[in-house]
């Protein structure tokens, strides 16, 4: 499907002439930092479904192998090396414009800090890479920590306060999310005028669901996905390409006005 000039130009006036934008972010925003996502087509689960057993939390907690290899896979995980690319600086763009209520993000990567964005408007949806918490005690600390241990021949490091399992601080399948996370998030899709969902299947709940919850208080939804989403037909605008390329062309605009 080719992105016509008048998608992107009708996307960007509803951004342009909006007064509150809140944004829903999915891995495809990650890809071109050198991040794979999941779901696509060349996914991580996608390529290899047993992966997927890794981010359950019940086979994390009941299986050491499960958690040895989850270890060495944050060890080599890509995000440590990975920067901002040009769908993270759209997004600081836009914030500078005035116009952003929040930047819901799926992705435990932070790479939307790292361009610039304010931690104040990025909410987590799903936690972030960059720490550990321990699923006993509920101690938290940089995940950096943790991998020094990994590196010294840990190869599943217990709690240093406690000796339960540690955990990346992120929502695996099978947890619950913050509930008061959630309930930001649901005021920012209520509170605004467009509702960009970007680089997100729009396949993993509750998240997806803010894209309805934002359509039913009034807002226009703009969606970015390389692929088809389960809510294209409420959409005002679907753009199916890249968002690296795609955002920054519909936000492009938002600072003069």
């Amino acid at each position: 499907m080719s992105v016509s000039d008048d998608d992107v130009a009708r996307a960007a006036g509803l951004i342009a002439h909006a007064r509150g934008v809140t944004v829903l972010t999915g891995a495809g925003v990650s890809t071109d930092s050198g991040i794979p996502d999941f779901r696509g087509p060349q996914g991580v689960w996608t390529k290899d479904p047993a992966a997927e057993r890794l981010s359950s939390i019940q086979a994390y907690v009941d299986d050491p192998e499960v958690r040895r290899e989850s270890w060495r896979q944050r060890s080599a995980h890509p995000v440590w090396s990975a920067r901002p690319g040009p769908a993270h600086e759209a997004l600081v763009t836009l914030e500078r414009s005035g116009k952003l209520v929040a930047l819901l993000t799926q992705n435990i990567d932070e790479l939307h800090q790292a361009a610039g964005s304010s931690p104040e408007r990025v909410v987590e949806l799903h936690g972030t890479m960059h720490h550990v918490v321990c699923l006993s005690c509920g101690m938290r600390a940089p995940m950096s920590d943790a991998l020094r241990r990994v590196e010294a021949g840990e190869d599943d490091p217990p709690c240093a306060d406690c000796g339960g399992i540690l955990k990346s601080a992120t929502i695996s399948f099978g947890q619950a999310l913050d509930t008061r996370v959630l309930l930001k998030a649901h005021a920012a899709a209520q509170n605004c005028d467009v509702l960009v969902a970007a680089g997100t299947s729009l396949g993993v709940h509750p998240a997806a669901g803010f894209v309805e919850v934002a359509a039913d208080a009034g807002a226009d939804v703009v969606i970015v996905n390389a692929e088809p989403t389960p809510y294209d037909d409420i959409a005002a605008v679907v753009l199916r390409g890249g968002t690296g390329d795609l955002l920054p062309r519909i936000v492009g605009g938002t600072g003069g006005l």
